[in-house]
């Protein structure tokens, strides 16, 4: 019995080495071994300790450059604290308390229509709706670039439960708000600008198509997307991502008024030659009567000049003496006896 005893003894104290050994290995292998990290040349990680993650200094996103598009209730809303980003490279070490978050700085391009949150959604994310001043429901096509913002980490990877979700709905909130108050931009009062370089149409054909946003939107597409850009410049401060590009390439009207809209659209272009093509002959006539009156001043340049050279030759020889000026009438008289056939000379009595 007491051998019995000895050898369940003995047998306990095996299995409790033999657990107290492999937890040891499952610790070594697990924390140890693979508590080595890399980072790739895409990507940027955050090191949280408890959960927290290392700071770099006292100073909030408040304080960098992203916030200056910002306003001050803005500012108190997205204060996020500047933590410590881990380049690429490694291998690194972390401890068993310590957690890595890993993301990719790309630059992602998708579709302006995508909801990350309802793929079906904007017709599967092929169209986005928005209307515009003059209440028509019109569809946008088109694409936006976008990338991790290294700058706030802390916002993309802690302040925010889907940064790809917000910063598309940021994106299509504002530019739904500007296709509902978009206007022409006029130059000067006089002038309204089609977005091209150098392509600009006076008031009396813009006077054709005024009220007609869509028209506006169309022509302006260039300057549609400067707008946007600089208006979604702070989803830096706010989701951590940056908004590099975006590009509207379609504004498509309703069916129900796309026949209306061309056939508003036809008319101007009539108008618009028309107008082009009288302009053209009235600057045509003006350089043609510039041109007249250059070679009208020149002939009477032209028959000035002798009598202004024969005046001041005379008063010349005026200067030389009275004999002087004798002589030369005497001899101009002389020369044009010789060219006369018949002479009458005056008989004074």
């Amino acid at each position: 019995m007491e051998q019995l005893l000895e050898l369940k003894g003995a047998g306990a104290d095996t299995l409790a080495t033999g657990i107290g050994i492999g937890f040891l290995a499952w610790f070594i292998l697990r924390y140890v071994i693979f508590g080595f990290y890399t980072v790739d040349q895409n990507e940027r990680a955050v090191l949280t300790s408890f959960g927290r993650a290392e700071r770099v200094s006292d100073i909030s996103t408040v304080f960098t450059p992203e916030a200056q598009h910002l306003s001050d209730t803005e500012r108190a809303r997205y204060e996020y604290p500047q933590v410590r980003v881990i380049g690429p490279g490694g291998p690194y070490f972390r401890w068993p308390w310590q957690r890595v978050h890993k993301v990719s700085i790309a630059t992602r391009t998708v579709n302006m229509a995508w909801d990350p949150e309802a793929p079906s959604a904007n017709s599967s994310g092929t169209m986005l709706e928005a209307v515009t001043k003059d209440q028509l429901n019109v569809g946008l096509t088109g694409q936006i670039r976008f990338r991790v913002a290294e700058e706030n980490l802390y916002a993309h990877l802690f302040g925010v439960k889907n940064p790809p979700a917000h910063i598309m709905g940021f994106f299509v909130s504002v530019l739904r708000e500007r296709i509902a108050n978009f206007e022409a931009p006029r130059v000067h009062g006089a002038l309204v600008s089609s977005g091209e370089p150098g392509a600009e149409t006076s008031t009396a054909e813009a006077s054709i198509i005024s009220g007609i946003s869509i028209n506006d939107l169309r022509k302006n597409l260039r300057l549609l997307n400067e707008i946007m850009d600089q208006e979604c410049a702070s989803s830096v401060a706010r989701y951590g991502v940056h908004l590099d590009a975006s590009l509207i390439t379609e504004i498509s009207p309703p069916h129900e008024v796309e026949s209306a809209l061309a056939a508003i659209n036809t008319a101007h272009n009539h108008v618009s030659s028309d107008i082009s093509l009288a302009q053209a002959a009235a600057d045509q006539r003006i350089v043609q009567s510039r041109r007249a009156v250059e070679i009208e001043t020149l002939r009477a340049q032209a028959e000035v000049e002798p009598l202004r050279a024969l005046a001041t030759q005379l008063a010349a020889l005026q200067q030389e003496g009275q004999g002087a000026l004798e002589t030369y009438v005497r001899n101009l008289r002389l020369g044009l006896y010789a060219k006369a056939d018949r002479a009458f000379v005056e008989n004074k009595q």
